[in-house]
């Protein structure tokens, strides 16, 4: 077992070689390769100043450059933060700000608008990818072609920080999830082996590599040899079209994208033949879907569940065992799961009974970063980690969510927190009171609607409070639709009591 991430790309290279590790827009690369500019990049970025210990912001979209810069900032012995390109420069700012990063790594068209936050932050540099370089960042390319050695780096602690993942926080700001190295690596190895993933593999993805699970497949690949062939985005014909190319054994995509695909004109002249199965995360899937996306590829579709907390998979079914759609599977190795009583976590629920879903074992975070009292309610001091999912156990061990998070609505893939949206809609000079609920949707699964109680006087439509959030909040996270009301449902406390908003739109 590798000790550390900064030595996940030589060992790739040592292991594999010349063998195609990673083919994006055309261009192939191999694990050799692929080490070789890692060992590049680290010597450019210790050129820039940057040493063990530095948070360095990964803020990109899916791109060779962004695997080469993850395992290049390992390498380096400083701490990687990878954030999901669909934040806005404000929540950049905070993300910044609180993990106290010293550089950030950004696509090009990301660059401008975040160079404010070096006045504003510890941040000192920020390194563009692509030809064209704003004033005041610097060339990732320049960095490459420099072709300095990396430094040299002592003993790292697999127990060490080598993540911190933010994830949107209920109290609407984000919490950083820390990561140890040792986490990282064995869900990275984990995962492969349950779903015996090797040199003969090559996965199709465009899952985000900044999500945990898009984060998973990309240690898989370069722990196990698998060849990944990567998508900047989601495209239905272009996936299809990657599949026959190269000859696919593996799909791994959130349910959108399998809905997409059966609906894509491209599907019916499809050549999925080379698949041997396919797996679906990120949110649950109805079993009549799963059983139509298993028709229509004609393969094994297997669910698997993870979150932030847990550095990736926290559960899913081997590939050979017994599949129960439906269900979210079994514990990883080394990990446990279990139900427990909602109101007292000492006490685990009968099997089929509900409660919430808590993870156990080597895979859980050290803690939220600078947050010791949500590490405290999230961690409990024997290890067991809340998850605030809501599921139930069969006899096999294999855990079924009934309600994904008690307020968190899931779009799409994404995890979207109400008191997020609603912190921005209540800065709006016309809102007086914010109260946002979730909406079954066909496509994205749910979607954020706002119920808004209007200032005296005050005059605003619906078109405008979305365009107000849209400018303050990532595109996912924005409310699809909103409702304006007279009051909404509050317990004898005064809390918003959101399982009810619903009742309002009998009104």
């Amino acid at each position: 077992m590798l000790d550390h991430l900064g030595q996940v790309a030589q060992a790739a290279a040592e292991n594999f070689g010349e063998n195609e590790a990673l083919v994006f827009e055309e261009r192939s690369f191999s694990f050799l390769e692929l080490n070789t500019m890692v060992e590049s990049a680290a010597g450019g970025l210790s050129a820039l100043g940057l040493v063990k210990g530095d948070v360095v912001t990964l803020y990109a979209a899916n791109s060779w450059e962004w695997i080469v810069s993850y395992y290049a900032i390992a390498r380096l012995g400083a701490v990687i933060n990878p954030v999901n390109t669909m934040l806005t420069p404000n929540e950049i700012e905070y993300v910044v700000e609180d993990c106290g990063a010293k550089a950030i790594i950004a696509s090009p068209e990301k660059v401008a608008a975040i160079l404010p936050v070096k006045g504003t932050s510890d941040v000192k540099e920020i390194i563009s990818f692509g030809d064209e370089i704003e004033a005041g960042a610097v060339s990732f390319n320049a960095l490459l072609e420099r072709g300095a050695s990396a430094p040299a780096v002592d003993d790292i602690d697999p127990a060490s920080l080598s993540t911190i993942g933010y994830t949107s926080g209920t109290t609407g700001h984000p919490k950083g999830a820390m990561q140890s190295h040792r986490a990282v690596i064995i869900n990275g190895a984990m995962t492969s082996q349950l779903h015996m993933r090797g040199s003969n593999d090559v996965v199709v993805s465009a899952l985000p590599c900044p999500h945990v699970y898009g984060n998973a497949l990309m240690n898989g690949m370069m722990l196990f040899g698998t060849k990944l062939v990567l998508h900047k985005t989601f495209d239905p014909a272009a996936v299809l079209g990657d599949i026959a190319r190269h000859k696919a054994t593996i799909f791994d995509g959130v349910p959108t994208m399998y809905m997409f695909m059966l609906n894509s004109p491209a599907f019916a002249d499809a050549d999925l033949s080379s698949l041997t199965r396919c797996y679906v995360g990120g949110q649950t899937m109805p079993v009549a879907t799963m059983k139509a996306v298993e028709e229509g590829f004609k393969t094994p579709l297997i669910e698997l569940w993870g979150m932030t907390g847990i550095a990736g998979l926290g559960s899913t079914h081997p590939l050979y065992g017994t599949n129960k759609h439906g269900s979210i599977g079994c514990a990883m190795p080394y990990c446990e799961l279990r139900i427990a009583d909602t109101e007292n976590a000492v006490k685990t629920m009968p099997r089929g009974e509900v409660g919430e879903l808590m993870v156990r074992g080597p895979i859980v975070m050290i803690g939220y970063f600078g947050d010791e009292e949500k590490t405290r309610e999230t961690l409990e001091s024997d290890g067991w980690l809340h998850t605030g999912d809501l599921g139930t156990m069969d006899e096999d061990g294999c855990v079924y969510i009934v309600d994904r998070k008690k307020d968190m609505i899931l779009t799409g893939g994404y995890n979207v927190y109400p008191a997020e949206i609603e912190r921005v809609l209540a800065s709006h000079p016309a809102v007086a009171l914010a109260a946002v609920g979730k909406q079954e949707d066909e496509l994205k699964g749910e979607i954020a609607k706002a119920y808004v109680v209007l200032k005296e006087a005050k005059i605003v439509n619906e078109a405008e409070l979305i365009a107000f959030c849209r400018e303050r909040l990532a595109a996912y996270k924005s409310p699809r639709k909103i409702q304006f009301v007279s009051d909404v449902p509050k317990t004898s406390t005064g809390k918003i009591m959101r399982r009810e908003l619903f009742r309002l739109d009998e009104e």
